[in-house]
């Protein structure tokens, strides 16, 4: 039986090799540190995933008739 090398991924906070596994708990962080650092961009809106513009600010649309 041959053994799979583990899979490695980068934090994407300060770009640090991580192993994806159970010997990472913050995956795919390398430590809480980071983790709680990209919860706060999230929080403050400096991060976000483009969609669809809403509905409601656009011209022509409304639920009055």
């Amino acid at each position: 039986m041959s053994k799979e090398s583990p899979t490695i991924v980068k934090c994407p906070q300060c770009g640090i090799p991580v192993v994806w596994g159970d010997v990472s708990p913050y995956r795919p962080f390398c430590s809480k540190k980071c983790q709680l650092i990209d919860l706060g961009e999230w929080a403050d809106e400096e991060k976000r995933i483009a969609g669809a513009p809403d509905m409601s600010d656009s011209d022509g649309w409304s639920e009055d008739q």
